[in-house]
């Protein structure tokens, strides 16, 4: 299958989730590419006021990543920015998709391409939202912004924490933000996430003796002690309950001993493993409870730790009340407020502004055939509408 060049129809309706989400997936942003998926985003929010400013940002090591900051501003009113990314995971194989994964098609009501649900559509639909409340009679008395990344799905490096620096010397405030990940579990609407789990991956080295397995006693096999080691770290740390996350969780994701044959012991053993760790614990804590372990149990061990963040959350407050409340009304469901689920941008936003994630449904995401209903970009538009004109009403 041949991927199509992205479209550029400058004409195109900026009221129209469906369409802005389909000319989205048409640029092949595959992580750290751009693929003129910013570029096209430029031109929607240049037409609507913004002003935009294109940020490049590399780091050696590291791939060069473009960045966008969007603003229409209005004097003397807070801040209300939505965050997001328009890079994307590869698409895998693309005979395995039923459609071009890069055309975004359209068929019974359900749109197919990659970004469709992360998160291309959100981004779509907050643009529409913003474009339908220009052409009212009473247009939003509020400053909108955009911090849209290149670099969520990478190493996220050169991405939203950069951007947020950059905001700082230019002495940009934000005073609230809105995350358009992929929240929603089962309709859109169910799910208001307040906050994020700490995430932690580890990789554990159990040093021992090189031996033939018939002569034992001449060598020192590491892998009982691996195996020891991790059935005490499984168990997971000692940790008051939290109101508002789930226990700290480790998941094993690798154990190997590069072992070529069938009679040799080996020399070290490794492991891997990701601890997501809620409020009770932070990423230090956990590092020194690891190699307490291991240290209970064997004197010969290494350890590397990559450390993504802390666990963040937005205590309940008026803020989240309103952001139920518009949900509530439109959709008629009372969202769940949650800390569930994987790492996002938000643990950078958290250190600068309040900041809540709410999308789509995520069940598709990163997939093949990734899809969304064109009936739940339509109710995502109006639920972003009503949340930044609500906000505005209550701030002027």
């Amino acid at each position: 299958m041949s991927f199509s060049a992205p479209k550029t129809d400058t004409m195109v309706d900026l009221t129209d989730p469906v369409r802005l989400t389909q000319e989205l997936i048409q640029c092949q942003s595959v992580t750290p590419i751009e693929g003129g998926a910013l570029e096209l985003l430029e031109q929607w929010l240049g037409a609507l006021g913004f002003s935009c400013h294109r940020l490049s940002f590399s780091e050696k090591g590291t791939p060069d990543v473009e960045n966008l900051f969007a603003i229409r501003t209005v004097q003397g009113t807070e801040n209300f920015c939505f965050a997001g990314h328009t890079d994307v995971v590869p698409v895998g194989d693309p005979q395995n998709w039923h459609h071009d994964p890069f055309q975004g098609v359209v068929t019974d009501g359900i749109l197919t391409g990659r970004g469709a649900v992360d998160m291309k559509g959100a981004i779509a639909a907050f643009v529409a939202a913003i474009a339908r409340s220009l052409k009212n009679e009473t247009p939003p008395q509020q400053t909108l912004s955009f911090l849209i990344t290149g670099d969520e799905e990478g190493v996220a490096i050169n991405g939203t924490r950069k951007v947020l620096t950059w905001l700082e010397e230019q002495q940009i405030r934000l005073d609230f933000c809105l995350v358009g990940e992929p929240s929603s579990i089962e309709k859109v609407g169910d799910t208001l996430k307040i906050g994020r789990r700490g995430s932690l991956n580890t990789h554990l080295t159990v040093l021992g003796k090189q031996g033939h397995v018939a002569f034992p006693e001449k060598a020192d096999n590491p892998l009982p002690k691996l195996v020891s080691i991790l059935n005490t770290l499984k168990k997971g740390p000692t940790e008051n309950k939290s109101d508002f996350f789930d226990p700290s969780n480790l998941e094993l994701t690798s154990i190997d001993v590069g072992n070529q044959t069938t009679n040799l012991i080996p020399e070290k053993a490794t492991a891997r493993f990701n601890i997501r760790f809620n409020d009770q614990q932070t990423g230090k804590s956990l590092s020194e409870w690891i190699k307490g372990v291991c240290a209970q149990h064997i004197q010969d061990f290494t350890t590397e730790f990559e450390f993504s963040g802390e666990a963040e959350f937005l205590e309940p407050n008026e803020s989240t009340a309103h952001m139920s409340s518009v949900i509530q009304e439109i959709t008629s469901l009372t969202p769940d407020m949650t800390t569930a689920g994987a790492t996002s941008d938000a643990r950078f936003i958290r250190y600068h502004c309040p900041v809540v994630e709410f999308g789509l449904i995520g069940q598709t995401m990163h997939q093949t055939n990734e899809c969304v209903p064109i009936s739940d970009l339509e109710l995502l538009t109006q639920i972003y509408a009503k949340m930044f004109k609500t906000t505005a009403s209550k701030s002027s």
